[in-house]
């Protein structure tokens, strides 16, 4: 039996046109996204309104200029898949400008937000890195703004990082929700993934479940967005291709807390003897 939630997809390609690219539409109520493509010299300037937005420089380089203050040159790695970025954090109520240095793409992840801070520059030997999982279901990750990874840097409620998912393996695995507040077990936390795919033809899947019966598998491919306003999800690559995604999430605090799906649970449990043997 359908519901109506389940003629709704929570799934779009947002375009990738020079300038400002903005979601065809949203199910979200905190997050929203856009991404900014510059050529060099080329200036794009905007507001944030009542929203904080975190810049993450996914190529190339910029200068920022926020309210008053003024970031030269951010950026620099020649694709998501060669190293750290950087990032600028932008706090409601701002004016700001970018200057492209380069040909740049920048993500705009954003959040409904009231925090009064100044904006600040967060440099890759800022960002946590690590692999998560093991075997078939290992991956790595870039904890960009993260509570655990940066307590220090203040922001209202957005949580951002990047997932690498090789050639056949799966991500975020086993799925998990983030639907009620219920701490430490679990957070209500909105999600999004904005994917990338190398090689550039390539192509994942990213699967999307609640307890209600909505479900879809989604082919993830460049410029790609899984948006999660609820619901269990996992990625997987096709094999031959890595797939990244930007993910972030904005809830009432920042405090991260996820429930794993009980009845895959148990394959969460065999990482420690995984990584033991050496996968």
């Amino acid at each position: 039996m359908r519901t109506p939630a389940m003629d709704y997809k929570y799934h779009c390609d947002i375009p990738s046109s020079p300038g400002l690219n903005e979601l065809p539409f949203n199910p979200c109520d905190l997050l929203d996204f856009k991404l900014l493509r510059l050529a060099p010299g080329d200036t794009w300037s905007g507001e944030s309104g009542d929203r904080e937005i975190l810049a993450v420089v996914l190529c190339g380089q910029a200068h920022f200029t926020v309210g008053s203050e003024k970031f030269p040159a951010v950026g620099g790695r020649p694709d998501v898949f060669s190293g750290k970025p950087h990032s600028v954090y932008i706090p409601a109520g701002s004016s700001f400008s970018i200057e492209a240095v380069s040909r740049v793409e920048i993500a705009l992840p954003s959040a409904r937000s009231d925090l009064e801070t100044a904006p600040y520059v967060i440099e890759p030997s800022r960002v946590a890195s690590g692999r998560w999982g093991a075997a078939n279901f290992g991956r790595s990750y870039h904890q960009i703004l993260t509570e655990i990874a940066q307590p220090d840097l203040p922001a209202r409620r957005l949580i951002v990082g990047e997932t690498y998912t090789p050639s056949g393996n799966w991500s975020t695995f086993p799925p998990h929700r983030h639907k009620f507040d219920d701490l430490p077990a679990e957070a209500a936390h909105e999600e999004m993934y904005y994917f990338r795919v190398s090689p550039g033809d390539g192509f994942g899947i990213s699967r999307v479940y609640t307890d209600e019966g909505y479900e879809e598998n989604y082919t993830a491919r460049d410029h790609g967005v899984q948006m999660m306003p609820s619901g269990y999800h996992t990625v997987v690559s096709a094999p031959g291709y890595t797939t990244y995604y930007l993910w972030f999430l904005a809830g009432a605090q920042r405090t991260q807390g996820a429930h794993e799906d009980t009845s895959l649970s148990w394959v969460g449990r065999t990482v420690p003897m995984l990584r033991d043997l050496g996968h």
